[in-house]
């Protein structure tokens, strides 16, 4: 492997860790601050942070293998999420960012609905927490198993030695170093080095399509239908074999993004208000182009793989393997940077939300109630080296598909959170036992989903998402319950 790819790739190790010390000396004083930088992000990098914590190593490897395998209709993810993101950021960013602050300035996901469900506070912070660590530790193999790809595809044999394999090196590296920023300099490392990323992110998905495109071997939009359209017309199509059912589960991705925890978060450290709808455009803005480019890669890399007789026997690896092939040594460090940028953003967000719930809702809550707030940021950075461990545990098999793991978690926590987030900030007569039946009938009919199987198929036909059971079984709990139950004093005014 050229000098060139290791010096970028270096250089990328040195800024993300030159960040995390820099965020320690300013922000790592208080829980407020370890955990949620003390609300205080520009809309900027708050937007950039959401969007770079979001997308993950699927954006780079999950959603163009997707488009690579099949073609355009696994393009209605991307316009699902789009859509899904924009009301986010409408509807919940900005109850979100008042709410939390006005019901007991609440740091964490749970700690908020146990301020706002004051009758089942107890029950709603153990249930929440215990649902964010599990599918946490889920969501994080994922981006660790992305990590293990790119190194077993970009560097294969050189950390073949002593039993490890390329595969598992580039998990244990990926890992090792997100623990040292994350731990170090809690949330504002994580958001800085998330709004770093993000550019580079973007910046990898405009230029990797251009040349995919029109570099040499390329040929250009029409040399490239072309090719699709000789291999199989249907790559080309939006409809073409997609039933409604399938339709239906691929807009739905968007669905998820009302309870993504390590999302929303973002919303609550606005630093006020009034930045919410910049930091909507600027997010918006961002998402919009790194779609265009992640479809754009999945299927013009595959006109590509076919003109040139590229063997790609693993769609997730089109990026990597496009990466090393047409680009200078230097260039081609930035490009595994950029997807590293993907994978560690969202891993440091979820290990910092995981070890929050586990020192805020578990430790705080249930064994050191008077612990100090430097004790708190100490069992936080614990925390995140657990269930960082947990999830390379996960991650070790190879052959685990990064899409597969990302839309489980998304499911699991967008049924779980979502409509209880959306109810909770906008519909008055939500009270506690209605957020307890919600969040439990969300989690459990999306595991139960995928242990029968009916994801992949469902009474025949092709499987149904599980997002879609789940969100709708939660949604009905939670609107059935509050009516027919009643928390004295628990309805309060709702922040419109």
């Amino acid at each position: 492997m050229a000098i060139g790819v290791w010096i970028s790739l270096f250089a990328y190790f040195a800024i993300m860790i030159a960040i995390g010390v820099y965020a320690m000396r300013r922000a790592t004083s208080s829980s407020e601050d370890y955990m949620l930088g003390g609300r205080a992000l520009s809309p900027k990098v708050a937007a950039l942070s959401a969007g770079a914590s979001d997308m993950s190593g699927w954006l780079l490897l999950g959603l163009p293998g997707a488009l690579f395998a099949s073609g355009l209709g696994s393009a209605w993810i991307g316009i699902g999420l789009l859509v899904g993101a924009f009301f986010n950021w409408t509807l919940v960013a900005p109850r979100l960012r008042e709410q939390t602050v006005h019901y007991g300035n609440a740091i964490t996901i749970p700690s908020f609905l146990a301020n706002r469900f004051p009758t089942q506070a107890l029950s709603l912070r153990t249930v929440s927490a215990i649902v964010i660590v599990i599918f946490f530790a889920v969501y994080t193999a994922s981006g660790l198993v992305a990590g293990g790809k790119l190194f077993e595809s970009a560097f294969p044999g050189i950390f073949n030695f002593g039993g490890l394999s390329d595969y598992a090196a580039g998990v244990i590296i990926t890992l090792g170093v997100v623990l040292v920023y994350t731990v170090v300099g809690g949330f504002l490392a994580v958001s800085m080095t998330d709004f770093v990323q993000g550019c580079i992110m973007m910046l990898a998905l405009v230029i990797m399509p251009a040349v995919v495109l029109f570099g040499e071997g390329g040929g250009g939009f029409s040399q490239a239908s072309q090719t699709l359209n000789e291999v199989d017309p249907s790559l080309l199509s939006w409809t073409e074999g997609l039933t409604f059912i399938g339709w239906l589960s691929a807009v739905t991705w968007g669905l998820g993004y009302f309870g993504q925890p390590h999302i929303i978060v973002r919303f609550m450290a606005i630093r006020n208000l009034k930045d919410v709808p910049t930091a909507r455009n600027i997010g918006m803005g961002w998402m919009l182009i790194s779609l265009i480019g992640a479809v754009s890669l999945g299927i013009f890399g595959r006109a590509y793989a076919i003109r040139n007789g590229l063997d790609v026997q693993d769609p997730e690896t089109i990026f990597i393997i496009l990466a090393n092939l047409l680009f200078h040594p230097l260039v081609t460090g930035f490009l595994y940077a950029a997807l590293l940028a993907a994978v560690m953003s969202t891993i440091s967000s979820q290990l910092l939300v995981s070890s929050s719930s586990l020192t805020e809702d578990f430790y705080r809550l249930f064994l050191r109630k008077e612990a100090s707030s430097k004790e708190c940021v100490t069992v936080g950075r614990i925390s995140v080296v657990l269930v960082g461990l947990v999830a390379a545990v996960i991650a070790s098999n190879p052959d685990s598909q990064v899409l597969a793991l990302v839309s489980n978690a998304w499911a699991g926590f967008g049924a779980a959170f979502g409509p209880l987030i959306i109810l909770s900030l906008m519909w008055p007569r939500t009270n506690g036992a209605g957020a307890i039946a919600g969040m439990i009938v969300g989690a459990a009919t999306v595991m139960i989903w995928i242990a029968l199987g009916w994801n992949a198929e469902f009474m025949g036909g092709p499987g149904v998402y599980e997002i879609i059971p789940g969100f709708v079984a939660s949604f009905i709990a939670i609107m059935l319950v509050s009516s027919v139950t009643s928390d004295a004093g628990e309805y309060q005014e709702i922040s419109r």
